[in-house]
């Protein structure tokens, strides 16, 4: 089966890694690409060898696609979704889905509504490396979970700098770019939902316009587990990390916040380190397989909308606590969204 594919957005994450995500799957093509500046497009496509360019959404919807993958700045995403949608395209979307989680839950329901598979691209859960932390946890190698530390603070490089730190009507700043894909990933890796988050946001010297660069958040699961993560554009030394401690043992995650299929996993009990082995699979070429069965009707994309609604929300709720000084309870609602 052959699934025809429009990029909305000449970006750089499709050039580094979905372009080749999805030529690697079987009947994955790409067929158009559209950015707002007609030459940047046309560029685009012809370092990328992509057939068509062009310059607006609906021009890329009316040509020969059955999904758009969707990389523009975070406020374009809503309204691009939701015309893909209205197409009768699948859509796979960057995170965060929208700007407000109201938003993102209108993209979860209008798709729902036409029958169309809505995926977020949260790469991280396609991780080799957190697949198998979420299953040692699952077959209780460690325990009751009882607390978790993520450690995702980075150096953000300058050619992606710009409107991250720059354009808070555009969704910059780090909570909406590294705090989602962190609250997802202690979702999938806990099979736990947070309730409740503490944040301290700071300005560290490379966000202007009264954006975040840094963040500290202390979340409250379901379960009554306690976590931690840092997130940051500033920390040029700083190595990522993933860390789960149990009643019967630790899982500890080395160099594994990233989008290449890198890093170690060490279980540590009574009986003394192991090193667990996990696939090496590139993260993008996993999601972009599942996206496509679930177009088939076989299963869901690693991520769904849902998922993309309850990052989302996690994320707002730390923005509000960062900025209230108060812990903020995360909308329990969504529980009946899983």
């Amino acid at each position: 089966m052959s699934v025809k594919w429009g990029l909305i957005g000449a970006s750089t994450i499709a050039r580094q890694f979905m372009i080749n995500a999805i030529r690697a799957q079987e009947g994955g093509e790409i067929t158009v690409v559209m950015s707002s500046n007609p030459e940047r497009a046309k560029v685009y496509a012809g370092e990328n060898g992509i057939p068509l360019a062009v310059s607006s959404v609906d021009d890329l919807l009316n040509a020969d696609i059955d999904a758009a993958y969707i990389s523009t700045t975070n406020e374009l995403h809503l309204e691009q979704a939701l015309a893909a949608i209205k197409a009768g395209k699948h859509v796979l979307c960057e995170k965060p889905l929208a700007l407000t989680s109201a938003d993102a839950r209108k993209m979860v329901a209008a798709a729902k509504a036409a029958g169309i598979v809505l995926g977020t691209n949260h790469h991280l859960r396609n991780a080799g490396a957190h697949r198998a932390m979420r299953d040692a946890i699952a077959s209780g190698r460690i325990g009751k979970p009882i607390a978790a530390r993520v450690f995702h603070a980075v150096y953000l490089p300058e050619t992606l700098q710009g409107w991250r730190i720059t354009k808070p009507e555009a969704g910059g700043g780090v909570v909406l770019d590294i705090t989602v894909h962190d609250a997802d990933t202690l979702r999938f890796v806990l099979g736990d939902d947070p309730v409740e988050v503490s944040a301290f946001a700071q300005a560290a010297g490379m966000a202007g316009s009264g954006l975040e660069d840094g963040a500290m958040c202390i979340w409250r699961f379901k379960s009554g587990l306690i976590a931690q993560s840092h997130e940051g554009f500033t920390t040029r030394y700083a190595d990522t990390g993933f860390e789960v401690h149990g009643s019967e043992g630790s899982l500890i995650g080395r160099t594994v916040m990233t989008q290449k299929p890198i890093g170690s996993v060490t279980l540590r009990t009574a009986k003394g380190d192991e090193d667990l082995s996990f696939d090496r699979e590139d993260l993008y070429v996993r999601s972009l397989r599942q996206f496509h069965a679930a177009i088939r009707g076989e299963g869901h994309p690693s991520a769904t909308g849902e998922d993309g609604v309850w990052s989302l929300t996690s994320a707002e709720a730390a923005l509000q606590s960062a900025g209230s000084g108060k812990a903020v309870k995360i909308d329990p609602k969504l529980g009946s969204m899983k």
